[in-house]
């Protein structure tokens, strides 16, 4: 799981971090999907880690934790 979040936030720090539009291959929506970007010969290759929340995050999802300390 460390190595997953790391790889992002190595892109960033390369500077090969991009938020790019797509279409949801289920559902059709757009979304604003996090890549990372790297080159194959003179074409750029996007790896997905995932999509920006559509709506309220703090509604969509449940927090791994009580905030309140309960």
């Amino acid at each position: 799981m460390k190595a997953n979040f790391e790889t992002p936030l190595r892109a960033a720090a390369a500077g090969d971090l991009a938020l790019v539009q797509g279409t949801d291959a289920r559902t059709g929506e757009t979304r604003f999907i996090l890549c990372a970007v790297s080159r194959d010969g003179g074409q750029a290759v996007l790896t997905p880690f995932g999509h920006l929340a559509d709506a309220d995050p703090y509604e969509l999802y449940h927090p791994p934790f009580d905030p309140n300390g309960g």
